[in-house]
């Protein structure tokens, strides 16, 4: 568990979609010490899990909580409702645009994960609508987007169009009236991560799932390395992501654990998934088969990183770690050659911030991979002397 302030536990113990008879005593006991609620709600709308803690509370002893405080939750919990039931039917109307156009997407993470793995869409909060496309979709869709009311956050010449398909793995937009965010993706996870779960393979295995209004989802193999990776990216300083793991393997009890381990131990993010697990496990009791347990328990920097997420997750300071980000990405990746890879990545993948840091014409485009090392360094020698 983790060793903070009672508000910080208290969240914690919320943080989980069922309660047992040993977490809601403990609820209860928590309640009925001084509280700090104003801390207490700043926190969970930080760290996403608002209306967990109102579900919980509302179980457990809503008697005991200020009146308004629960007043405030309920308030919250019914807004995120509406606005994730809003969010749901923009997306499903964006899958038949992308459908009738020949497009084939899929939704994951926000509206995706919550029905399927949450199984109530007031139950998580999320900001934006992510969808998978495949790559040679990417500018169809884009166009499609923006004919349709949506702008482009991220800025990019069309000849450098080629440069964005092979270095990023996403385009965010946002709709000019609507206050709709949307992620095109057609990579999973970054680049320089190195870690390339959609394959064609992946494609094919896309299925509609129950209870997700017929949604094609990520097969719950890949959705849970996803989000472990996803975690590791962020340095899981949002106990959501936690929780995304946990719930997932709460519904998904016949998960087939050899093909998730050794895909993870096949595209070199074992240690990631391990990470994910163990915080899981750690932090809101998650179980899983003890042979998994026992393995994810077994490496000693998967410890060593969970101690510094641990001390990372209630900072009320949350800025992202300094120079530290760069250690704890190198010792998530288990093998020398994915360490190795991993700084090459992140010295040649060319991104946005490259090109506003300095406009090119086309043809001195190549004059970015002298200009990205440079930009790196600087970045980071800044953050040294900030933190000294």
């Amino acid at each position: 568990m983790l060793n903070n302030r009672l508000e910080d536990e208290l969240i914690v113990c919320c943080a989980r979609t069922h309660l047992n008879q040993e977490e809601i005593l403990r609820i209860q006991s928590l309640v009925q010490k001084n509280i700090g609620w104003k801390y207490l709600i700043k926190m969970a709308q930080h760290h996403g899990v608002m209306p967990l803690l109102y579900k919980s509370l509302s179980i457990a002893c809503p008697e005991a909580v200020p009146a308004m405080v629960m007043e405030t939750l309920q308030k919250n919990y019914q807004a995120n409702g509406q606005r994730n039931l809003f969010m749901a039917g923009e997306l499903i109307k964006l899958l038949h645009l992308f459908d009738s156009n020949g497009i084939p997407a899929v939704p994951f993470k926000g509206t995706a994960l919550t029905a399927s793995v949450y199984g109530n869409l007031a139950l998580r909060q999320f900001s934006d609508l992510d969808i998978l496309v495949q790559k040679q979709d990417v500018l169809k869709a884009r166009d499609l987007l923006v004919s349709s009311g949506y702008t482009q956050e991220v800025g990019f010449k069309e000849a450098h169009a080629e440069a964005l398909l092979k270095y990023q793995y996403e385009l965010p937009f946002a709709h000019k009236n609507r206050k709709i965010f949307v992620e095109l993706q057609w990579e999973l996870v970054p680049r320089y991560l190195n870690c390339p779960l959609v394959s064609r393979h992946l494609w094919n295995q896309f299925r509609p799932v129950a209870g997700s209004s017929g949604l094609p989802l990520l097969p719950p193999d890949y959705l849970l390395l996803m989000l472990c990776i996803h975690g590791t990216k962020d340095f899981w300083r949002q106990l959501i992501w936690v929780c995304d793991v946990a719930e997932l393997v709460r519904v998904y009890k016949d998960l087939d654990w050899v093909s998730v381990i050794t895909l993870a131990e096949n595209l070199g993010c074992q240690r990631m998934l391990f990470l994910g697990l163990y915080l899981a496990k750690d932090i809101l009791g998650a179980s899983f088969p003890d042979e998994v347990m026992q393995r994810t328990g077994s490496d000693p920097v998967v410890k060593r990183l969970a101690g510094q997420v641990k001390q990372w997750l209630f900072r009320e300071n949350d800025s992202i770690p300094g120079i530290g980000n760069l250690l704890f990405y190198l010792r998530s990746k288990e093998r020398l050659q994915d360490q190795i890879r991993y700084c090459q990545r992140l010295i040649t993948t060319i991104s946005p911030r490259d090109w506003s840091f300095l406009p090119l014409p086309n043809p001195l485009f190549f004059l970015y991979y002298l200009l990205r090392p440079i930009r790196l360094v600087t970045k980071y020698l800044l953050r040294l002397r900030i933190e000294s």
